[in-house]
């Protein structure tokens, strides 16, 4: 139990036999209220007993862009989902050298949870590039679900994918929610071109991007 606490991950959640463990990853530049929903709607629909936000530190896949310093995207992140227990703020990839794949995340969590049924809480457009990630057919053995949040209008060929990455049809849980056309990308834009962007995000978040005075620098556009 101690290896938990020097990981960040427990935090007070009561093991018991077979745990629901949601977890989600991302850069979370800033964390907005599509990012609740899915998250919401995944604890819900997948009837999870606690669901991780994974904050990542610099995902492969974004060398050389620009993003917010580490420790302000921690307090956005937990600012986000400070008044909600059901969610929970994992330091895993932070307190890890990178680089930091989402395999081995899985690794870490399947370590200290060896019993208990790990989601892994993704997009749709994320499910369809998924065979070109690091070790894709590792991370569909080692997860016991993958929650697919799916776009309106959006059409996924899950026996495609499956030719490519045996095994993930039955794994694949397909999240319906009211989904909002909302992205990091677009809310740093908005402020950059000084429009309006508060509502986009939950009001603590809100409040840090104004401290701060981020997403003023044009460089600043990774998603």
């Amino acid at each position: 139990m101690a290896s938990m606490n020097l990981n960040g991950l427990t935090n007070g959640l009561v093991m018991k036999n077979k745990m629901n463990i949601g977890i989600f990853g991302g850069t979370f530049d800033p964390p907005h209220i599509g990012h609740q929903i899915l998250a919401m709607e995944a604890y819900d629909e997948l009837k999870l007993d606690k669901l991780f936000w994974v904050l990542e530190p610099q995902p492969p896949h974004k060398l050389g862009k620009k993003i917010t310093t580490l420790d302000i995207r921690i307090e956005m992140v937990k600012a986000a989902i400070d008044e909600d227990q059901i969610f929970e703020f994992s330091s895993v990839d932070i307190n890890r050298p990178g680089p930091h794949y989402v395999v081995d995340t899985m690794r870490i969590f399947r370590s200290l949870y060896p019993t208990a049924d790990l989601a892994f809480i993704m997009g749709g457009d994320s499910l369809h590039d998924l065979p070109t990630w690091y070790a894709p057919q590792a991370f569909v053995d080692i997860c016991d679900r993958i929650g697919v949040m799916q776009r309106p209008g959006e059409k996924i060929d899950i026996e495609q994918i499956e030719k490519r990455l045996p095994g993930i049809s039955k794994k694949i849980h397909l999240i319906e929610a009211p989904l909002l056309e909302i992205s990091s990308n677009q809310i740093r834009n908005l402020v950059r071109q000084n429009k309006p962007f508060r509502y986009y995000l939950p009001e603590a978040v809100y409040k840090i991007v104004i401290r701060y005075k981020l997403y003023h620098d044009a460089d600043n556009n990774s998603h």
